[in-house]
């Protein structure tokens, strides 16, 4: 038995992850198009047709743009929240759907999923923990601020799929409008790298084996900024030395096991 991990893809152009057991598969949330899903995940080995279920954290376009297709093509559940249902136009011919709680769990084959709200600009945002044969992995990205609830799910984690969005300075004399950087910035935005790494240095448990920074900015970012800033992070705060990895928009990450 086993429990894989892989980020296939994680940025403003698309989301996805997909989490799996010799028994349940998942691909958490549908931003990449079909094609570039299915060849991501062929490239780590994975079969689509092997999917679950999808699930959905919000309805933003870069965590749901491939997710008609995908779903139409699969045929397998959507879970996602019921307001987040309810602001999606959905096709006609998809009505296979699972609607959750944020704050309470349930289960898809062996894999128990705790969902749980997040601040950021959409309806009913949420975060996910997974939970499999002991190993547990979260998947926390879009997030204006770091609220207590978040810090409670992620400890004891195997595994940390974690947002670090944005340098600061690099934001804010960057290309975006004044009203976009006050919305990355906000409080129902996006995590900084300073945020994040303060996070790691004061309130991560240090456990996790793999930490994996997410939705980095492709304008207002730079993967080695994200990354030094987490290392001297975890330095600072004695939180551990997991394996630490960037997540990409244009390929996936290893597969992570256990």
């Amino acid at each position: 038995m086993s429990v894989r991990l892989c980020v296939l893809g994680s940025g403003s152009r698309g989301n996805a992850t997909w989490i799996a057991t010799e028994t349940t598969r998942l691909l958490v949330d549908a931003g990449l198009s079909k094609k570039e899903t299915y060849a991501r995940l062929a490239a780590i080995g994975e079969s689509p047709s092997s999917c679950t279920a999808l699930l959905i954290s919000h309805e933003h376009l870069d965590h749901i743009a491939g997710l008609r297709k995908i779903a139409l093509d699969l045929r397998v559940p959507i879970y996602l929240s019921e307001p987040t249902r309810g602001v999606i136009q959905w096709d006609p011919k998809l009505d296979a759907f699972e609607t959750f709680t944020p704050g309470k769990r349930f289960q898809i084959g062996d894999v128990e999923i705790a969902p749980f709200s997040v601040p950021h600009d959409a309806i009913d945002p949420v975060a996910f923990t997974f939970q499999s044969q002991g190993i547990k992995v979260a998947v926390v990205t879009d997030l204006g601020f770091i609220p207590e609830v978040v810090k409670q799910h992620v400890r004891g984690c195997h595994a940390l799929v974690f947002e670090s969005n944005h340098d600061l300075e690099m934001l804010k004399v960057g290309p975006y409008p004044w009203f976009v950087k006050q919305r990355v910035m906000g409080r129902h935005g996006h995590l900084s790298n300073l945020a994040t790494a303060r996070f790691l240095s004061e309130e991560f448990d240090g456990q996790a084996q793999v930490l994996v920074l997410a939705h980095l900015s492709e304008i207002n970012n730079h993967p080695e900024i994200a990354r030094l800033s987490a290392l001297e992070a975890l330095r600072l705060g004695n939180r551990g030395s997991p394996q630490l990895h960037l997540a990409s928009q244009s390929a996936p990450t290893a597969v992570f096991r256990w």
